[in-house]
């Protein structure tokens, strides 16, 4: 089983703290929670996002990843695009000499948190990289932690012309859009280049045995997913995530479980992110 979306590293993006008290720890002690976390929930692969703008030394910022992917097997950095230095040669080679060296499986855009759309042209060398290097490029997608963020940016019809301007490039839209997620199927519909994950439906104790106002919540959540799944019409196009630590491992998994039908579980919890990642194990 993998998860595509979790965090080891505050992602250090304006009006965000540090998601959780978790990330606060040492990374020995980050390490340990997460094998934890992944054995309990049967986790085999996880992939973490890392920190926005922490200097150029970090251009990708994924150095606190890779300290605690030493103590955690199974997990790989994703890196973190910066539009702010994207049209600075110096830094783009940075990052070029970074994704050489094999130590990411996919790029990372904050739309919303970061107000740059998807299409500007301070992005564009960011995909023409991941192309050349064969990595997907994630999307913040649909609602945001923050409240400096826009959420015109965040947007997964946004992701609709960039699809379509780079069709060599694979994207995915972070948590479907939410809670825009007819929208960001239709994105995954039309374009062949496009994945999405599940990641971040429910955060904090939302899975907690309730009634009332918030189990309708939970389940207008669950019946807008079934529903985008339903008209994407391609179960091979989505992915498991979490969105740790911000919602266990574990009871997120049931919860995406009865979600997604039985007869696609195998794709959307591990058999789609091999295709996308291109590994084996």
């Amino acid at each position: 089983m993998i998860d595509v979306h979790i965090h080891v590293a505050p992602p250090n993006l304006p009006g965000v703290g540090s998601l959780a008290g978790a990330l606060r720890m040492r990374p020995e002690a980050v390490a340990a929670a997460l094998r934890q976390e992944m054995k309990a929930a049967g986790i085999k692969h996880a992939f973490a996002m890392g920190e926005w703008d922490v200097g150029e030394a970090d251009p990708l910022g994924i150095r606190r990843t890779l300290t605690i992917a030493e103590h955690v097997p199974g997990l790989r950095a994703i890196g973190i695009c910066c539009p702010k230095r994207g049209d600075q040669p110096d830094h783009l080679k940075r990052v070029e000499e970074e994704l050489a060296r094999g130590r990411v499986v996919a790029l990372k855009c904050y739309l919303g948190y970061l107000h740059y759309e998807p299409a500007h042209a301070n992005y564009r060398r960011y995909y023409e990289l991941a192309a050349h290097f064969k990595l997907p490029v994630f999307f913040h997608t649909g609602d945001t932690y923050s409240p400096e963020a826009k959420l015109k940016y965040a947007h997964p019809l946004g992701v609709d012309e960039v699809a379509v301007d780079h069709p060599k490039t694979k994207f995915v839209m972070a948590h479907l859009g939410n809670p825009w997620t007819v929208d960001g199927a239709e994105v995954v519909y039309k374009n062949l280049n496009v994945w999405a994950d599940l990641s971040g439906l429910v955060v904090g104790d939302g899975l907690e045995p309730t009634e009332g106002e918030h189990f309708d919540t939970l389940n207008d959540i669950a019946n807008r997913v079934r529903a985008a799944f339903r008209y994407a019409e391609r179960p091979n196009r989505f992915l498991f995530g979490t969105d740790w630590p911000l919602i266990g491992i574990a009871p997120y998994r049931e919860f995406i479980r009865q979600i997604i039908p039985e007869a696609h579980h195998s794709q959307v919890f591990e058999e789609n992110a091999k295709m996308l990642f291109k590994f084996e194990g």
